[in-house]
């Protein structure tokens, strides 16, 4: 007599909703779980980003157990572990003497790849469903891309709410505007503060995953010492309810603000959750327009709440598998320079990279507009590695997976796909982070002062690549113009700023082999 059907359940996938358990019969179904190194180390991943999906995993397992479920649950140090996804599913088979494979796609593009080899390599047929948790099919994304030259979100986002009927007033967008971005970038002003989020204090289960992860990965970037993230649905759930009814009203102005020490604001810190499967994307848009209804939230603030998931969460994920696998390789600027040892360790007299890199190591996060204005902005106008950049970004961040990180770090922050993505290079000299923090205050560099010593590095740094990348950015409607202010500084004052930024450049220290990758 056949076996039961074998469910693998991937670290990602922690919701009972799940395409491959919709409709599956619990006496004829065995979920295989399975912690694997190869995921673990592909890229040497943040301490708490092992933890966390460790945790949420071993947990999620528990609760299946608990409804009644048949579990198969491979631990990390189990003695007979293959390491990989394929060779615990090949076991799993054996195992149960399974008749199917039933398994909801991969999220990431490698992980897709070997899936699709999973028919030829078993001895048991291999249904792959598409993963709907996902609002956008990719066959309607790539229908969508289809003949444009150019892949912008905000058309794309204006798609998804009609979609999705959010926010919508018939077939007009809520108060007549589609986009209120213009209304949410506030610079912080003094003594800016939120209220903390919740942090989750580690049960059994999470205390053993930590000593595993301390013993097993002990030379990885980060520390556990701060760990709190939500790894069950309830805590998610209850992080949720702390978002909206404390931080949402003020979500919205400020989302572009940073605040040395202040690592949270009032962002939503639900993104490790949604990328779980702990938490329900649609239905967290839905709840955050019944409080803009209910007239607990301001609309700019829902509005730019649902615009990062219905729009730019579908629109990456779309882009990524629509651009894969060449995106992974673009390097349009011909970037090369060595990522810097302080990515790394934090060692850096500019204080806004220091505060960022800091919290980074601390938490694992760092909110979107430190990513992409501080961290990112450095990249960018430095002229760093994108593969160096890219792994840096995948390896210390616990909401990073490759489908959400790449299209953001290749694409939006480094312009590496030559613009297919981002209008223009989001290149920005200190006066941008001036504005928008309070790191400037505390910091060696003065963001006033141009070139020479003092100044803060951004600032011939943004010049030096605008120089350097003239021929290829001059014709760009959105950032052309510059070059006008540049051609009027005369011979010598630009010579200062393409001096002080090869000067500060020389200075620069590269990271030793092995930090991201083994």
């Amino acid at each position: 007599m056949p076996g039961p059907v074998l469910v693998p359940v991937l670290g990602d996938q922690l919701t009972r909703d799940l395409a491959s358990l919709r409709g599956r019969a619990k006496d004829d179904s065995v979920i295989l779980m399975m912690e694997v190194w190869d995921e673990a180390t592909y890229v040497r991943h943040h301490k708490q980003k092992i933890a966390l999906v460790f945790s949420a995993m071993r947990h999620f397992a528990a609760e299946l157990r608990d409804a009644g479920w048949c579990v198969d649950y491979v631990k990390l140090d189990d003695a007979e572990n293959s390491g990989s996804f394929t060779g615990e599913v090949v076991r799993a088979i054996e195992r149960h003497d399974s008749r199917l494979v039933r398994v909801v796609e991969a999220g990431e593009w490698r992980v897709r790849q070997a899936m699709d080899q999973w028919a030829d390599k078993f001895a048991c047929e291999v249904e792959i469903l598409r993963d709907d948790r996902f609002i956008c099919t990719q066959a309607e994304f790539d229908e969508w891309a289809k003949d444009r030259k150019e892949l912008r979100m905000e058309f794309f986002y204006r798609e998804m709410r009609r979609k999705t009927g959010l926010l919508m007033d018939g077939d007009k967008p809520e108060g007549g505007d589609w986009n209120y971005d213009s209304e949410n970038r506030k610079p912080p002003k003094e003594g800016l503060s939120a209220p903390a989020r919740p942090t989750f204090e580690p049960d059994g289960i999470t205390a053993d995953v930590i000593a595993l992860v301390n013993r097993q990965f002990a030379d990885h970037f980060g520390n556990l010492d701060r760990f709190g993230w939500p790894v069950t649905r309830d805590e998610a759930e209850e992080a949720a309810d702390a978002f909206f009814a404390e931080r949402i009203e003020n979500f919205g102005p400020y989302q572009d603000a940073m605040v040395a020490g202040e690592d949270d604001l009032f962002h939503s810190m639900l993104s490790t959750s949604i990328n779980l499967g702990l938490l329900d994307p649609l239905d967290l848009c839905r709840r955050a327009e019944k409080a803009y209804r209910e007239g607990k939230a301001p609309l700019n603030s829902v509005e730019g709440f649902i615009r990062q998931i219905i729009g730019w969460r579908e629109y990456v994920r779309g882009f990524y598998f629509n651009r894969m696998p060449g995106l992974a390789e673009a390097n349009e600027l011909g970037a090369s320079r060595p990522l810097p040892e302080f990515y790394w360790t934090g060692e850096t007299d500019m204080a806004c990279l220091a505060d960022c890199i800091r919290s980074t190591r601390d938490n694992a996060h760092a909110h979107h507009i430190q990513r992409l204005m501080v961290l990112g902005n450095f990249a960018l106008i430095a002229g760093l590695d994108p593969r160096a950049v890219e792994d840096w970004f995948l390896v210390v961040y616990a909401d990073a997976y490759e489908w959400v990180e790449l299209p953001n770090v290749a694409a939006m922050i480094l312009y590496a796909d030559g613009g297919k993505l981002a209008s223009k290079p989001y290149a920005a000299s200190g006066n941008y982070i001036n504005k928008m923090s309070n790191y400037c205050a505390g910091c060696a560099y003065s963001p006033n002062k141009k070139t020479g010593d003092g100044a803060c590095p951004f600032n011939p740094l943004y010049w030096h690549f605008m120089e350097r990348h003239r021929d290829r950015l001059e014709r760009n409607p959105r950032i052309g113009r510059i070059y006008a202010t540049w051609d009027r500084m005369g011979e010598d004052k630009q010579r200062d700023y393409l001096e002080s930024a090869e000067a500060f450049l020389d200075t620069l220290r590269p990271a030793g082999k092995g930090w991201a990758r083994s």
